[in-house]
């Protein structure tokens, strides 16, 4: 099983006397010292919001690929409806070449939309463009010189597209929510799949996954083709105590912000600690905990490929972030890529 970090280079002006040049330097060295210390892979979101700083997130990959030696680097995700896929791969390939062939792409429709309205484009073609952009994006991945038609873009009529990457093809990964459609989509395509569990209880995302594993088989592809990967809220410290109490206050006042906007209930501490239960959803703890609860997962699942956490929400300082960097990497990876070599589990 591999394991990362995923990261949106969370920033709030209110509450963190640190600059936004000094913020997105902080997150290069995180992922500097990830590589150093084993993790397998390194994520980087996009968002068009004010408390995020990665609108851009090739240009944060492709500093990190040249401070790197071995981890993978991905988005985390990339807004598809909103990009040029043209653009998007050329910016990918261009950080596959610099990382020497360790750079993926997983691509979404995003969980804002503020994206829509900035780059004019209409919400209510909310399907239609991340399932024409997809399908341009993989024959562009898999073509050097592209043929193709679509509504939302001017034609191609046989252009070559460059760079192109050191791996053949760019790996690319389908990042879905809890849209049945989307899972199934990602089975008919055969494309590994990035599942966003940050709430509820892990275990009910299995008809999901059974769907995607089901359309895959019967589209005609593999099982090693049909990778499942998780991204998780989660954070390590050296005790579960001091964990929870490290996450809660950022992470409650993150998610009753969000619910402002969605119309969620207030974030308690009660809720928080149920989510930090056997079976929920946030990977809160101390290494052995946090170990044993993946593995847990990853059974109820039918088997992952990749976990990653994401610790952005709680809105910690630098060097807590590298404490839990340090502890994954120290702790989690080896227990579970042993666990990953013994029991064949992901």
């Amino acid at each position: 099983m591999q394991v990362g970090i995923d990261s949106f280079a969370a920033w709030d002006d209110a509450s963190i006397s640190v600059s936004p040049s000094m913020r997105l330097r902080r997150l290069v060295e995180q992922i500097e010292y990830a590589d150093k210390i084993g993790l397998d892979v390194f994520g980087v979101g996009e968002h068009h919001r004010k408390e995020f700083l990665d609108s851009a997130p090739a240009v944060i990959l492709g500093a990190a690929a040249a401070r790197t030696q071995r981890i993978r680097l991905t988005s985390a995700v990339t807004v598809l409806s909103a990009a040029d896929p043209v653009r998007l791969f050329q910016e990918f390939a261009t950080v596959d070449l610099l990382s020497q062939g360790r750079t993926e792409m997983v691509v979404g429709r995003g969980s804002f939309i503020e994206a829509f309205p900035l780059f004019g484009l209409k919400l209510e073609d909310y399907d239609s463009l991340f399932e024409e952009k997809l399908d341009l994006l993989l024959k562009i991945c898999n073509n050097e010189h592209v043929q193709w038609s679509g509504r939302h873009r001017p034609s191609l009529t046989g252009q070559g597209i460059y760079p192109r990457p050191l791996q053949k093809p760019l790996p690319i990964w389908i990042g879905v929510g809890g849209t049945p459609e989307s899972f199934v989509r990602a089975g008919l395509l055969g494309l590994p799949l990035m599942v966003a569990i940050i709430g509820g209880e892990t275990r009910s995302f299995k008809p999901l996954i059974d769907l995607y594993r089901r359309a895959g088989r019967e589209a005609g592809y593999s099982a090693d083709q049909l990778k499942v990967g998780v991204h998780s809220l989660g954070y390590v410290a050296e005790s579960t105590q001091e964990a929870a109490n490290d996450f809660f206050p950022g992470y409650a006042h993150t998610m009753t912000e969000i619910g402002k906007e969605r119309g969620w209930p207030r974030m308690t501490r009660a809720d928080f600690d149920t989510q930090t239960g056997p079976q929920g959803a946030l990977l809160i703890g101390d290494p052995d905990e946090v170990i044993q609860k993946i593995i847990r997962h990853s059974k109820a699942l039918g088997g992952i490929s990749r976990i990653t956490f994401m610790m952005n929400p709680a809105s910690l300082s630098h060097e807590k972030l590298m404490r839990a960097t340090k502890l994954i990497g120290t702790h989690i990876v080896p227990a579970l890529h042993e666990e990953l070599d013994g029991n064949n589990d992901g």
